[in-house]
């Protein structure tokens, strides 16, 4: 893929009545949101993630990208339109854009593949004040910035914009399959001067990627039928 996408993430939290619902209607409703998906995936990047067990207020997450924004809307109304999305809400929903980095030479073009087990997500927003400092001074600090991070190099960054799309300014996503890895990250960049120019990065996400199949398993303990196990 080349050029800018849109990049949206949507956090679905059920409604605990829903696993009260016989086995066979909890498979029909998860075999129709799977499909939503599918349709969705063929052509365009989407990743699914668990967050049983890590969150209270969200069961799922879906990380969807598109290059126009209009497929993006049309997916979640697809969506919207499955039997198990009618027993969910939508505690979070984070829409952004990805562009160049002012401070790297790195393409943001695109969110990457998946490649690790974990991906930590967040809202972030930066004080007036960073905008005010003139740019080689922003410079100055986001290069400290960066070369914590590069001091991690089992963590890998992936950040995208919300400038007048969204009420964050940024969606940052970090993958690692070391949790510990990227605790110490974050430990360490508190101590950094640009952590002195953060207004907000909360809430925070930990977020347990698999399949759509397995995501949607974890919701009651079971696998998602097939189509002809249902019919």
């Amino acid at each position: 893929m080349s050029g800018r996408h849109f990049v949206k993430y949507t956090f679905f939290k059920v409604d605990p009545a829903w696993r009260r619902l016989p086995a066979e209607q909890r498979a029909r409703d998860k075999q129709e949101f799977a499909a939503a998906c599918a349709d969705f995936a063929d052509g365009h990047l989407l990743r699914a993630f668990s967050l049983v067990g890590t969150r209270g207020d969200a069961d799922l997450m879906l990380l969807s990208q598109a290059r126009n924004l209009e497929r993006i809307h049309e997916f979640h109304v697809v969506l919207a339109q499955s039997g198990l999305a009618k027993w969910c809400e939508t505690p979070y929903s984070y829409l952004a854009m990805t562009k160049e980095s002012e401070y790297s030479d790195e393409s943001r073009l695109e969110v990457r593949p998946a490649h690790a087990k974990y991906l930590f997500v967040y809202p972030f927003v930066k004080t007036r004040e960073w905008y005010g400092l003139p740019g080689e001074e922003r410079q100055r600090i986001m290069a400290e910035h960066i070369r914590v991070g590069r001091e991690f190099p089992r963590v890998d960054l992936n950040t995208s914009y919300s400038f007048g799309l969204d009420d964050q300014e940024f969606v940052v996503a970090f993958e690692t399959d070391e949790p510990g890895d990227f605790l110490d990250l974050v430990h360490k960049l508190r101590g950094t001067e640009s952590s002195r120019y953060t207004k907000r990065d909360t809430p925070t996400f930990t977020c347990v990627s698999c399949s759509v199949e397995r995501a949607l398993g974890a919701l009651d303990g079971e696998p998602v039928a097939s189509l002809e196990a249902l019919s």
